[in-house]
């Protein structure tokens, strides 16, 4: 098997294959009985790291904040279940001795842990107690659930969502201009004139005007005439100001439906033992 370490150098660490795939983290550290050394370690697999699945630490190595495992993670996912995950008698280490002894010969030099322990008689192997806590890793066993993803933060995931937040910002709409231009029209205006016409006036000869009848031959020929005036439209053009024209702006207010995509999570429960339904939600 590995070097010996102790339980907190694996509690929390990802487990991956021997290609850097990660295969999920690790929650349970189970100690040989005899030996005091970690044997057997559960690793957290499935939707959501819900489903616990045993792995022996024959053949493993860490590098780094990784526990490499000398399987891929269908392996791992499909190794048997234990019933009671509290401790592992020599039936079911043998069970699953069994079962990943199919893949030593990919495992390289850590072959000699399966023979080591697939012939030792006695090895039941236990946790280290159940309220135990591994130093650095944050896990504490007994809790009602805990981080098997990541580094670990509570026994609560936070579901979080995205929300449109709506503002406004000025641009230019466009650009209005004045423009002033010559246009000709026809304009009818009724304008009063006047012009003299010829009007015969006759008077009888009176004592006041016999002298003047008198004044002349007795029998001649003679010509009047009269001068004859009329007045006649006479049309001109003079510019004037009419009015002042300018361009203002006035600021109006509607509604306009905005549309866009936001992100939100769900969180689903992925429970083989199909109680997960019978229990109601806490707000």
């Amino acid at each position: 098997m590995t070097d010996a370490l102790g339980p907190e150098a694996y509690a929390g660490r990802t487990a991956v294959d021997q290609q850097g795939n990660k295969i999920g983290s690790v929650g349970q550290v189970y100690l040989n009985d005899q030996t005091g050394q970690p044997d057997w370690i559960t690793v957290n697999t499935g939707m959501f790291g819900l489903r616990e699945s045993f792995a022996p630490l024959a053949g493993s190595s860490v590098s780094g904040d990784e526990l490499v495992l000398p399987f891929d993670k269908t392996v791992v996912k499909d190794a048997p279940d234990i019933a009671d995950a509290d401790h592992l008698d020599a039936d079911e280490q043998q069970n699953l001795y069994s079962y990943y002894s199919q893949y030593v010969s990919g495992l390289g030099a850590g072959t000699s842990g399966y023979a080591a322990g697939n012939g030792t008689t006695n090895t039941d192997t236990t946790t280290t107690g159940t309220d135990t806590t591994y130093a650095g890793t944050g896990n504490t066993r007994g809790t009602e659930g805990y981080d098997t993803s990541g580094p670990t933060t509570d026994d609560a995931m936070t579901r979080s969502e995205e929300k449109l937040r709506v503002g406004t910002e000025q641009v230019e709409a466009g650009r209005a201009r004045l423009r002033k231009y010559v246009v000709t029209e026809q304009q009818t205006v009724q304008v009063p004139v006047t012009r003299e016409e010829v009007r015969v006036e006759r008077e009888a000869i009176t004592d006041a005007n016999r002298g003047d009848a008198l004044s002349g031959a007795d029998i001649s020929e003679e010509e009047h005439e009269v001068v004859l005036h009329e007045e006649r439209p006479v049309v001109q053009t003079e510019a004037v100001p009419v009015e002042r024209v300018r361009l203002g702006t006035e600021t109006v207010t509607e509604d306009q439906t905005v549309t866009g995509q936001v992100r939100k999570e769900e969180i689903e429960v992925d429970d083989p033992t199909g109680t997960s339904g019978r229990g109601r939600d806490v707000r």
